[in-house]
């Protein structure tokens, strides 16, 4: 096993492409290794392990991929305005290809292609040793390899757009490659989900199912509809026969017959009506479902749970908590007195006012305030606002034994996604019905206490693109804080046009003009308290008349404000205009790095026009 493993990191080094003067082939173990590893469902396990071992690297998924890959959208962006800052520049769409933060020689970038060559010697390996035609349980763990290899590359296209195309081990004459047409790549994830999906239990249906952090059948189909809906949908794309050249690109859809909707809905469709209809996931109450996200122990896949999959972190390894966790300075929850965590990002100041009253997502989605030292929740202002859905309070256990990792597994699906994607492909394929069928038990969800507001809205749907455009609302009241809309807005073709309207929608609310011309009566003033772990705030929706009982009052709290130092700190034109520094159909996908572009031997070149910034 030991000399398996150090061909595995062999192998590795060549994925990434870093120059080395030798190269160990990764198809040379010797035949007796081979069989014995991947003849053996433990062994075999192990290094399906191993693939998942490569999301908790320090800038991979951990520290550089998820914090970054969702911001900016309409609904989420990074809570500080600074063009120098070379996190909001990743944000922000103004990143240049030597950006310190993800400019790395064990970035995310080689570290994806890392788990990718790990899960292209895995499933060599099982097709040659494991007889997977016949053993089920070497059957799973291919699925699984198959599956996981599809996921990584799914996120390589949402960052960089086209990429290397790698299916096999890597050899000496492999090892640098160019860029490939993502739709080449496309087309193998969705004929190997294809072979994947037939052998993968159900979530439950047996100990390794009932875990999130293991592949199942909802995960997989799932991910196919994700990879239909991103295949046949709109991309910044080079043009046909251009990738790697330089080309600027064209905000279209692919060009290639086989990835148009006409080809991929209706299977796509099939897989999610399949998940829908095994019963093996359900929608949880939206509050249970975060609290146990913040509690690990309870992450459990099958019959009555909603989470499908999730990010394989162990325990003391992740930072998702410290990135988009409601904002601790220095309160016991998150580290003590001398730390500050959480709340890079949040919501968009007027998300919170989109949502209906009686929606139970707002508050649990959208939060104003911070905990201190004191371990108590305190206003901070209209201009930044945190994502609830994470919470340190929630935490059943101190995440910070040392360092700034809090062991909280991101979630990467969850059943809700299945059935708006059902929603969407249905209404596309012309069955509204299904469509509203889909919708309604979402937003029943949202609505409880209310369920005949719910039931009334979706009735009142009578068009595609009446459905439609509910979908496009329903996914950003949804997902908010889940970093997905971005993504959404890409294959719709409306990333440009709903941040431009966010812009507007937050100068507004700053003015009290437009739709927020009726949020606030009492002249720009709000009242808050403290009960218990919320804290409670009154002059948000329009309340004419002053509180009565012991309440605090936050002065001209949507105005531009100024600090003791004369800083802005209120909604002012540069933070507003700021939610995009560059065109972000332009630039949606994030540059090919100088320390890639170097170590490909100069096989690998920017699209999209960095080459000319």
């Amino acid at each position: 096993m030991k000399k398996i493993l150090y061909i595995l990191s062999a192998a590795v080094v060549a994925a990434t492409a870093v120059s080395c003067d030798k190269f160990l082939d990764s198809k040379s173990p010797s035949t007796f290794d081979a069989a014995t590893v991947y003849s053996n469902y433990s062994l075999t396990e192990n290094t399906i392990f191993s693939i998942a071992q490569s999301f908790g690297e320090t800038n991979n998924y951990r520290g550089r991929y998820l914090p970054w890959i969702g911001l900016n959208s309409d609904i989420e962006w990074y809570n500080t305005f600074k063009p120098t800052d070379e996190k909001y520049q990743i944000a922000g769409y103004a990143q240049l290809p030597n950006n310190n933060q993800l400019n790395l020689n064990n970035g995310p970038f080689a570290k994806m292609y890392e788990a990718i060559e790990r899960a292209n010697l895995v499933i060599e390996g099982i097709r040659e040793y494991g007889n997977p035609e016949e053993n089920q349980d070497m059957a799973y763990l291919l699925g699984e390899a198959l599956t996981l290899r599809a996921m990584i590359y799914y996120d390589l296209i949402r960052a960089w757009g086209d990429v290397p195309a790698r299916f096999d081990a890597t050899t000496s004459e492999t090892i640098y490659k160019e860029k490939e047409s993502r739709d080449v790549i496309f087309k193998q994830l969705l004929a190997d989900l294809d072979e994947a999906i037939p052998n993968l239990p159900y979530p439950g249906a047996n100990a390794t199912t009932s875990r999130t952090d293991r592949v199942n059948k909802l995960f997989a189909e799932g991910l196919y509809a994700r990879l239909a809906l991103m295949a046949s949908g709109y991309a910044q794309r080079p043009d046909d026969g251009m990738v790697g050249t330089g080309d600027l690109g064209t905000n279209r859809i692919t060009s290639d017959p086989e990835l148009q909707k006409s080809v991929l809905y209706p299977k796509a469709l099939a897989y999610l009506k399949d998940a829908i209809g095994s019963g093996s996931a359900s929608l949880e109450d939206f509050e249970t479902l975060w609290k146990n996200q913040s509690n690990q122990d309870n992450l459990v896949a099958g019959p009555g749970h909603e989470t499908l999959f999730v990010i394989p972190f162990s325990d003391g390894r992740g930072r998702w908590n410290y990135t988009f966790a409601v904002r601790s300075e220095g309160s016991s929850y998150a580290g003590g007195a001398t730390v500050t965590r959480g709340g890079d990002a949040g919501p968009v100041p007027t998300m919170w006012f989109d949502y209906d009253p009686n929606d139970v997502r707002r508050d649990i989605t959208c939060v104003n305030w911070r905990w201190n030292s004191e371990d108590e929740p305190e206003l901070v202002g209209i201009q930044r606002w945190y994502f609830g859905k994470y919470r340190w309070d929630w935490m059943t256990r101190n995440p910070y034994k040392g360092g700034n990792d809090d062991g909280v597994k991101p979630v990467v699906l969850r059943y809700a996604d299945i059935l708006l994607m059902a929603a969407e492909i249905a209404n596309e394929q012309g069955d509204l019905n299904y469509a509203k069928e889909q919708l309604l038990k979402v937003r029943e969800r949202a609505f409880k206490g209310h369920e005949d507001q719910a039931e009334t809205y979706v009735e009142r749907i009578s068009s595609q693109d009446a459905m439609f455009d509910a979908i496009v609302d329903e996914r950003a009241f949804e997902f908010c804080g889940e970093m997905t809309r971005k993504f959404d807005l890409i294959r719709w073709g409306l990333l440009k046009e709903k941040m431009d309207e966010a812009k507007q929608k937050m100068k507004n609310l700053r003015d009290l003009t437009g739709e927020y011309a009726q949020v606030n009566m009492l002249g720009g003033d709000v009242y808050y308290q403290v009960s218990g772990k919320e804290l409670i705030i009154y002059g948000f929706s329009g309340e004419a008349v002053k509180p009565v009982g012991p309440w605090e009052k936050k002065a001209e709290y949507f105005t531009k404000t100024v600090d003791s130092k004369g800083a802005d700190t209120g909604l002012y034109n540069e933070l507003v205009e700021g939610i995009y520094y560059r065109d972000p159909e332009q630039y949606m996908f994030w540059p090919i790095y100088n320390d890639t572009m170097t170590n490909s031997q100069g096989r690998i070149k920017n699209d999209y026009g960095y080459e000319s910034l």
